[in-house]
């Protein structure tokens, strides 16, 4: 990273603003705040969509750090932080976890130097890095990360943007092969098999000039995870992962599919 302000462009719609549109942020321009919009008129549930990815990916941190006692966090394509981010549910149970967030954004990199800090006993850190180079993110993320120690590898809504899935398959593969056995991947990603409406909405938003992302059948999502031993109940509607109960249950959100999985 450098200390030079980044240059953020405003012109056409970013993914990680939209995102924290959806999710009621405050970090978005009006452009994106118009795509998020066209979106949301050809698909109503958008919003509920971000906020079951979001709960997904909170719920499986927790579970890694609590159960699985994992204790460092490689989070790939964070996005914007907010105040339900992976270092705050990670260190919230192991304070002495150790966390690198990874985004290409010039904006989420604004934010991250400012937002993503942790208490003495744990690490927080940020790279600006490129999931499509998966060697050179390890490489940097190695400075902060022990690999020969367990990782939990966070991919939340992000593969979609690799569109090519033997590419995609090729980029995850890397990753957990530099990790020690016993590190885990918690994955999710938006998926066209419950609406219909969720395809037409993204194909409009992938023409508008904004990086294009590709919704995924199940079963292309659940490939991501070969090679790995399962955490039950295994790759579903994220709503369905380990839901915590709250006296209303999961009930929306089912266009995101996901799991976790162990490295043997």
């Amino acid at each position: 990273m450098t200390d030079d302000a980044p240059t953020i462009d405003t012109s056409v719609p970013h993914s990680a603003r939209i995102w924290n549109y959806w999710l009621g942020g405050r970090d978005h321009y009006e452009v994106d705040r118009e795509a998020g919009e066209r979106y949301r008129a050809v698909f109503p549930g958008i919003a509920d969509v971000a906020r079951a990815s979001r709960a997904f990916m909170l719920r499986t941190v927790r579970y890694l750090a609590r159960e699985a006692g994992i204790r460092q966090f490689l989070d790939i394509g964070t996005g914007l932080p907010d105040q339900e981010s992976t270092h705050l549910a990670a260190q919230a149970i192991a304070p002495e976890a150790r966390v690198v967030y990874v985004d290409n954004d010039p904006l989420v990199l604004a934010h991250a130097r400012a937002l993503l800090t942790s208490g003495p006993p744990g690490v927080t850190d940020y790279l600006d890095a490129d999931l499509r180079d998966p060697e050179g993110l390890l490489a940097a993320a190695g400075r902060v990360l022990d690999f020969s120690e367990p990782v939990g590898l966070i991919l939340s809504g992000v593969l979609g943007h690799v569109t090519d899935d033997a590419e995609a398959r090729s980029v995850v593969a890397r990753l957990l092969a530099a990790l020690a056995p016993g590190s885990h991947l918690s994955l999710n990603d938006g998926s066209t098999a419950f609406s219909p409406a969720f395809g037409l909405a993204q194909r409009a938003y992938n023409e508008s000039g904004a990086t294009p992302y590709v919704l995924r059948a199940p079963e292309r999502i659940a490939a991501f995870f070969a090679g790995l031993e399962p955490v039950p109940p295994g790759v579903l509607p994220v709503p369905h992962w380990r839901p915590e109960t709250n006296g209303s249950g999961p009930s929306r959100g089912f266009e995101v599919i996901g799991g976790v999985g162990r490295k043997p």
